[in-house]
C-alpha cells in the first residue's frame, strides 16, 4: 500500500527543481519511506510516464539517493541502474549510495538539491544532484514524456507491505507532522518548474494531496526567495491514536 503527502502543479513543463531536506525516519520491516520529485505525463491511467529522484530509506535505515522511471503507469519500471534505461555520465555519485550527514530534530538541517530537465535538442531527461550532472533518461524510453510533462509533484511517499489491522509505524519525512515546522518537520523548498522556454520559474497554484492527514500530512508556504521560495513541510509518524 502506498501513501502520500505531496504538493503538485499541473500544466506543461520541461522539468523541476527543489531542495530536499534529508532525514532518517523509522522504517518498519519491508517498508520504505521517500522524499522525492516526480516529473509525470499522463495519457490514460495505464500509460503514465514518470521520471523521479530523491532519497529513500529502506531496510538498513540509511537515507539513500534513488532514481526511478516508468513508461506504462507503474506496471513496470526501473530503480537506479538495476536495469537498462538511465545513462549515468559521472562516477562522482553512486546511485543507491547513502547520504550523510542527515538532519537532527531541533538541530542541524541538511538538504540536497535535485533538478530534472528536458534537453531541448535531444529530448532526453537529465538529472542534476547538487552541482553535479548525474546522467539522463533517453527520450526513447518514453511515450508521452517524449513531449511535455503535465504534472510536477514534490513530497513524501510511504510503502507498507504489512496489511495487518493497524496502520504501519513507518515514518515519513522526519516522523513529525508539518505543523511542528522548521528543524522538526521535513521540508522541500525552492519549489520550481522549468517551463517550455527552459526557464526556471517558481511554482504557482500549488495543490496539496494528503488522503490520510492524521497519518501523514502536508502544508505549503512561501518565504525569502533566496532561502526558501515556495516550500512544503510534510510527513508524520504513521500509526498513532488518530491513525489506526
Amino acid at each position: 500500500m502506498l501513501q502520500h503527502a505531496t504538493g503538485y502543479v499541473q500544466g506543461e513543463f520541461h522539468g523541476a527543481n527543489a531542495e530536499l531536506n534529508v532525514w532518517k525516519p523509522y522504517i518498519s520491516s519491508n517498508d520504505f519511506s521517500r522524499s522525492q520529485i516526480w516529473v509525470l505525463s499522463y495519457v490514460g491511467a495505464n500509460l503514465a510516464n514518470s521520471v523521479e529522484a530523491g532519497w529513500e530509506v529502506y531496510k538498513d535505515s540509511r537515507p539513500r539517493l534513488f532514481i526511478f522511471w516508468t513508461a506504462d503507469g507503474y506496471q513496470s519500471g526501473c530503480y537506479n541502474l538495476v536495469c537498462s534505461g538511465f545513462v549515468q555520465t559521472t562516477q562522482k555519485f553512486s546511485l543507491g549510495s547513502a547520504i550523510d550527514p542527515v538532519s537532527t530534530y531541533n538541530g542541524v538541517q541538511c538538504h540536497v538539491a535535485f533538478m530534472i530537465w528536458k534537453d531541448p535538442k535531444s529530448g532526453d531527461w537529465w538529472l542534476k544532484v547538487g552541482t553535479e550532472v548525474i546522467g539522463y533518461w533517453p527520450k526513447s524510453l518514453f511515450t508521452s514524456l517524449q513531449g511535455n510533462a503535465t504534472t510536477i509533484e514534490y513530497g513524501g511517499e510511504v510503502y507498507s507491505h504489512d496489511l495487518a489491522d493497524n496502520h504501519t509505524t513507518t515514518q515519513m519525512g522526519s516522523g513529525h507532522f508539518p505543523d511542528e515546522d522548521f528543524k522538526k518537520a521535513a521540508f522541500i523548498r525552492k519549489l520550481a518548474v522549468i517551463d517550455q522556454h527552459n526557464e526556471l520559474k517558481p511554482v504557482s497554484n500549488l495543490n496539496l494531496f494528503a488522503p490520510r492527514p492524521n497519518c501523514y500530512d502536508v502544508r505549503k508556504g512561501r518565504g525569502n526567495p533566496d532561502i526558501w521560495g515556495d516550500y512544503i513541510f510534510f510527513g508524520g509518524p504513521g500509526y498513532n491514536p488518530n491513525c489506526l
